[in-house]
């Protein structure tokens, strides 16, 4: 029997998620298709990874996934992992603004003021602020045609302090990028979708979203889950179900050339791949160079990439106190003097991470004006995360042990202009590389459950394309 060969590029989450659903349709359909899986480092998963230490669990990139998202949890049930999940034991996240933590008020949408209440309730505005935020009532729909930063867009309709305050730490913690800079059509269509369809964002919110000052609170922990043994767990079970000669570790590829039969891949261990269709589920910023003979793919150099890095303390739990109930706290925009973006209360938000009588924190650094700070040594960073800290709580002594993890140029940004970015690119693709397709968190979607069904719809889209 002759086959087809389908080579994926990258072993990360998508490129894993992608490798499985492409399986499943061969075995199901009995399709002549072999899958081959490459990826440079010495391990899959990309930036899920777990680890565990003195009884403790630890996640060094994402802890959790988005329940709300069907691909996730849709996977998670075909490869038999329900048994192994685990749900947040708290919802209730913070704001630390003018030195102090405030809850995160309950009528807002990641930040977004929802009702009125949720401005003219909260400590963290000043008058001035509350009144300016309610114009969003108000002002007329945007006239602009084309794409905007999620800033600009926000701040026309409730003003700076909310959005320096609310909006900003959820929106740019998310994507480890500033607000200002954010496409508005690659980030958060919806909220420009509301303000265009009822005239403003908190009206079209209240339309599409149940008002929590009018109805019970939903279960704690009900929008993210994890698993007993850490995020890796996923990735764990996929390499499990999948044949193991698919996957092909510490070989990166050097060059993808077009033949007349198709593709040849040239890997950096001298090997070369046959492909007739191949899936590119590594950062745009390899790409280029793997195709370095077209000269619009450097159109992916213009997606920027900015650097965080994360640190992980353990403490005996007499060593801090700690009187919030929450998962954690991200900092406003407007609070200068502090240097870490945010912090997860780990041992609160997942208690099966920690041991009983240990306390387990996990704070992070690298703002997009703040990029140096990832370069420092492991201890320069943890003692800039512990004077922060020691701000919000009251800390004695050092950590148990801490574990730094930095993530150089890891996070492509969606900025203004995004879409039609990375749409021209997959024009000129589908003309002169038919088969090759480009997927991953630097195109539609940086969450794991955007790549998980990035990856199924890759895989979807190459079987059509072998069937013409």
């Amino acid at each position: 029997m002759e086959y087809k060969h389908i080579v994926i590029v990258g072993g990360g989450i998508t490129g894993l998620s992608a490798a499985y659903y492409l399986q499943k349709a061969i075995k199901e359909n009995a399709l002549p298709y072999r899958v081959k899986l490459v990826e440079a480092s010495d391990r899959l998963g990309g930036k899920i990874q777990s680890v565990k230490k003195e009884g403790f669990t630890i996640d060094k990139g994402p802890d959790s996934l988005l329940a709300r998202k069907p691909a996730a949890i849709n996977l998670v049930r075909e490869i038999g992992l329900e048994e192994q999940m685990i749900r947040n034991a708290t919802g209730q996240s913070y704001i630390l603004a003018k030195n102090k933590l405030h809850k995160l008020p309950a009528g807002t949408f990641m930040g977004v003021p929802k009702v009125a209440d949720a401005v003219l309730t909260s400590r963290m505005l000043s008058t001035k602020g509350k009144l300016r935020a309610l114009f969003d009532l108000i002002l007329p729909k945007s006239k602009q045609v084309g794409d905007q930063s999620v800033g600009a867009f926000m701040r026309r309709r409730f003003g700076n302090e909310v959005v320096d305050t609310l909006i900003s730490p959820l929106l740019s913690g998310i994507h480890s990028g500033d607000v200002d800079d954010m496409s508005l059509q690659a980030t958060y269509p919806n909220f420009y979708q509301l303000e265009q369809k009822y005239g403003s964002v908190m009206k079209g919110l209240q339309k599409s979203m149940p008002n929590p000052f009018n109805k019970k609170p939903k279960k704690p922990g009900s929008m993210f889950f994890s698993f007993k043994s850490g995020l890796e767990t996923l990735v764990h079970r996929l390499v499990e179900v999948m044949d193991e000669d698919i996957f092909s570790i510490h070989t990166a590829v050097d060059h993808i050339e077009k033949k007349e039969e198709g593709y040849h891949v040239l890997l950096s261990n001298g090997k070369v791949y046959k492909a007739d269709a191949v899936i590119m589920a590594t950062q745009h910023n390899a790409v280029p160079k793997i195709f370095s003979q077209y000269d619009f793919f450097k159109t992916l150099n213009e997606i920027p990439l900015t650097s965080s890095a994360n640190v992980v303390l353990a403490f005996d739990q007499k060593a801090i106190k700690n009187k919030f109930d929450g998962t954690g706290f991200q900092v406003a925009r407007n609070s200068s003097k502090y240097r870490i973006t945010a912090c997860t209360w780990t041992n609160k938000k997942w208690p099966t991470t920690t041991p009983e009588g240990k306390v387990l924190l996990r704070c992070y650094v690298g703002k997009p004006t703040d990029q140096t700070v990832v370069d420092l040594s492991d201890e320069e960073i943890t003692n800039i995360v512990l004077k922060d800290l020691k701000r919000t709580m009251k800390i004695k002594g050092m950590p148990e042990f801490s574990i730094v993890t930095r993530w150089k140029d890891a996070r492509p940004q969606y900025n203004v202009g995004h879409l039609e970015r990375v749409s021209k690119v997959r024009a000129n693709m589908s003309e002169t590389l038919p088969g090759i397709y480009l997927v991953g968190s630097s195109y539609d979607g940086a969450g794991i459950p955007d790549c998980i069904g990035n990856g199924e719809k890759a895989a979807e889209e190459v079987i059509s394309y072998l069937q013409k």
